[in-house]
């Protein structure tokens, strides 16, 4: 079954190639979401990243390891939670 793994404090220049390279050694990577501003187009620093292998193997690796001079924070995604309705 697909991992959805979130990956926080980036660095604003990060790619998704990037990002797939780091991942891919721990598993097979089938997604990459670097997630941007909509107004600038730049980085928001995090990302989703979905692995059909070895997710749990990545988030242990790779939580805590520094990229571009910042400590990322790998850990598995939360599901969105349900807007509230108004009525």
């Amino acid at each position: 079954m697909a991992k959805n793994i979130y990956v926080g404090n980036l660095p604003f220049g990060a790619t998704e190639d990037e990002l797939r390279d780091l991942f891919s050694q721990h598993g097979i990577v089938s997604r990459v979401n670097v997630v941007e501003d909509r107004e600038t187009g730049r980085s928001r620093g995090f990302a989703f990243v979905e692995m059909d292998e070895g997710g749990d193997e990545a988030i242990e690796a790779l939580n805590g390891v520094e990229m571009g001079g910042r400590t990322l924070r790998v850990n598995e995604a939360r599901p969105r939670p349900e807007p509230r309705r108004r009525w």
